[in-house]
């Protein structure tokens, strides 16, 4: 890595997002970890990822999330056990009476319609994601929201660098004295 890039920080919505996939590595679903975190003025409000309602045996513990399914996607009739992220984000929230009105949401995974119209309804209008996941039927419904001015949707990436950056930052100590700084705590 570069020595510019390692004295670049993060921009915003790259920090938010790496928090958010930070978040979804707490996920106990098999099939889509999922992470999500909910910022109001540059101020994280919650967090939350996908997994069982509290309370409920988490799918990675048994293994699956029906009995005698091979995976969690092998019978498509079957309703998913996880609350989504974005959903356990707003309950964390509404939990600590955490106001959302006016605040961002970033996501690992394009909201789904349902958790769209949560988002929605608690005031969040600006949803940044990383990766697509809605399908045609319910891009119209999407995007209907979208032409009322009702939310914004943004797909962001993060770039390699940064990501590689995070990295270096998660398997190494930070708090070292790095050339220069002769400051003391």
């Amino acid at each position: 890595m570069d020595q510019q890039v390692t004295n670049q920080r993060p921009s915003w919505n790259e920090y938010f997002l790496m928090l958010a996939k930070l978040a979804a590595t707490r996920s106990t679903c098999l099939a889509f970890p999922v992470g999500a975190v909910i910022v109001k003025s540059k101020q994280v409000l919650a967090t939350g990822y996908n997994g069982p309602p509290s309370g409920s045996v988490h799918c990675i513990a048994q293994g699956y999330c029906y009995p005698g399914l091979s995976s969690c996607d092998a019978r498509r009739d079957l309703p998913s056990r996880a609350v989504h992220a974005e959903a356990n984000a707003l309950a964390q929230a509404a939990k600590h009476g955490i106001a959302t009105d006016g605040a961002s949401i970033y996501v690992t995974l394009e909201p789904c319609l349902y958790c769209l119209k949560l988002i929605i309804s608690a005031g969040i209008h600006q949803v940044f994601y990383e990766t697509p996941f809605i399908n045609e039927a319910s891009a119209l419904v999407r995007d209907a929201f979208i032409q009322e001015n009702l939310v914004q949707l943004q797909q962001i990436t993060l770039p390699k660098e940064m990501a590689e950056k995070a990295a270096s930052f998660l398997l190494n100590p930070t708090s070292i004295k790095a050339g220069g700084c002769d400051a003391v705590r």
